[in-house]
């Protein structure tokens, strides 16, 4: 890693993904976690497009070497690559509005392309249009807390950086 990476703003912003990587490690409801948040933040405060994605996906990692494995991760990282890229769009468009709909079509992201992944395993359900609407159905409670969630901890991202730029002006220094 160059240098001129390693500044205040590298720093809070990596240290933030990584606090909610931690987060995931503690109890919480089913769903209740940052990994959208962490991959929503990335995306939206590195300029550099590589950490946007190195950072969030090795914070990812490390908590899921605790969490373990399972057949749908693929589905998991391939949703979290491309939250990070919707990240990408709010890097000019921090508002409130932007964010909480960038949050939100994280979350319908998530559920869509992880549930299809679980009905294509065809463990839990029939690889027919009538078990595809089954993993569906079956994963609306989950959904719930998903997008609660995504909500909350987007929020406090988003909100703890910008009251914290605003009190330390060096985290303004946009070349990471």
């Amino acid at each position: 890693m160059e240098k001129r990476f390693i500044n205040p703003r590298f720093l809070v912003i990596t240290g933030m993904i990584l606090a909610g990587a931690i987060m995931r490690l503690l109890p919480h409801y089913p769903n209740f976690t940052p990994i959208s948040a962490m991959a929503l933040f990335g995306g939206a405060y590195f300029t550099n497009k590589k950490l946007a994605f190195i950072i969030p996906f090795a914070a990812m990692f490390l908590s899921d070497l605790f969490l373990g494995f399972h057949p749908t991760m693929l589905a998991v990282y391939l949703s979290f690559a491309l939250i990070v890229m919707i990240g990408f769009s709010l890097r000019q468009r921090k508002k409130v509005l932007n964010v909480a709909l960038a949050a939100l079509s994280s979350s319908i992201l998530f559920f869509v392309i992880t549930n299809f992944a679980v009905w294509l395993t065809g463990e839990m359900y029939p690889l027919t249009v009538t078990g595809l609407a089954e993993c569906y159905t079956a994963a609306i409670p989950f959904f719930q807390n998903n997008v609660l969630g995504d909500l909350i901890y987007t929020g406090i991202f988003f909100s703890v950086f910008e009251l914290a730029r605003l009190k330390f002006p060096v985290l303004a220094n946009v070349n990471v």
